[in-house]
């Protein structure tokens, strides 16, 4: 087990590092720069602009001048508003983070509801509701399903604010953000439970007369998901770092917005900021995953 987490970390330290190596020199291929959209400077302001962001230098030196800052934490400052890059994602990613654990949390919750349901009663009505509902939410886009309930819900019935000057109304996005992942566990729990509930231990426990919410429970429910447990740390990953459009639909100022506006506005230390952040997250969760399948699971072997 220790010898599969060293390898993990180290393999997710060379991943980041290609993340990097991509991002940054496709980032730099690009003709432009982060001051050129601007009011005309002189050419003295804009020589010390690039100066101070190391424009002035090769590509290949600008790299390695980021790495080693990026090595003792140093995020650096956005090109546009000066202000520290890391106090940025700390903030900003907080809103992302309470949006993108809500979504998570009702995913999980209907899709093993739905999805128990659908296998004990296998083809009958609820269960061909189901199955229809969750295929027509996993062929739908997160943001055509978020602009659909903004237009009906509070454009036309008024039943929801999509904005408040104080708080942001996170009911829309969620159900938009969820509904893909839980129809997805719905699919990963039925298929999982049917499979379950034709083992040898659980027909042995209905012969000795198991009450039958034990044997869903105790039996069949615990073993059924482990294939959502290794769905899970990838859901988590791309709800909390995919929010990006629907972030931008009900003007959620989180994470996912202020990434978007930095490509938007050439703002290459964000840019990278934000790409080294959401890639470190998503690599750690996968790890996380792996870890708690092993502990959900004592029989699988990781090497």
């Amino acid at each position: 087990m220790g010898k599969y987490v060293v390898k993990r970390v180290l393999l997710a330290i060379v991943t980041i590092f290609i993340v990097c190596v991509i991002t940054f020199f496709t980032m730099n291929a690009i003709p432009g720069g982060p001051f050129a959209g601007e009011k005309a400077k002189s050419p003295e302001v804009q020589a010390a602009l690039e100066k101070r962001f190391n424009l002035d230098k090769p590509v290949g030196q600008q790299f390695v001048i980021y790495m080693k800052n990026l090595l003792h934490g140093d995020f650096g400052i956005s090109a546009k508003t000066g202000r520290e890059i890391s106090d940025t994602i700390s903030s900003k990613f907080s809103v992302s983070a309470k949006l993108g654990v809500m979504a998570v949390l009702l995913a999980v919750f209907l899709g093993v509801v739905f999805g128990s349901i659908a296998a004990l009663c296998r083809n009958r009505w609820p269960d061909r509701l189901i199955i229809f509902l969750s295929t027509l939410f996993t062929s739908l886009p997160s943001f055509v399903l978020g602009s659909f309930l903004l237009v009906i819900f509070s454009v036309k019935l008024g039943l929801v604010k999509a904005w408040s000057p104080t708080n942001q109304n996170l009911i829309l996005p969620v159900i938009a953000l969820a509904m893909y992942p839980s129809a997805y566990i719905t699919r990963l729990t039925k298929t999982s439970m049917l499979d379950v509930m034709g083992q040898d231990y659980v027909r042995t426990a209905r012969a000795k007369g198991v009450a039958q919410w034990k044997v869903l429970f105790v039996h069949t429910l615990r073993n059924a998901l482990i294939p959502v447990v290794t769905y899970l740390g990838p859901m988590i990953a791309g709800v909390l770092t995919g929010s990006l459009v629907i972030e931008q639909i009900f003007t959620i100022g989180g994470l996912g917005a202020e990434f978007v506006q930095s490509i938007t506005n050439r703002d290459y230390p964000m840019i990278m900021g934000v790409t080294i952040f959401l890639a470190v997250f998503m690599v750690t969760m996968n790890l996380l995953t792996d870890i708690v399948y092993k502990l959900i699971d004592p029989r699988i072997n990781l090497d």
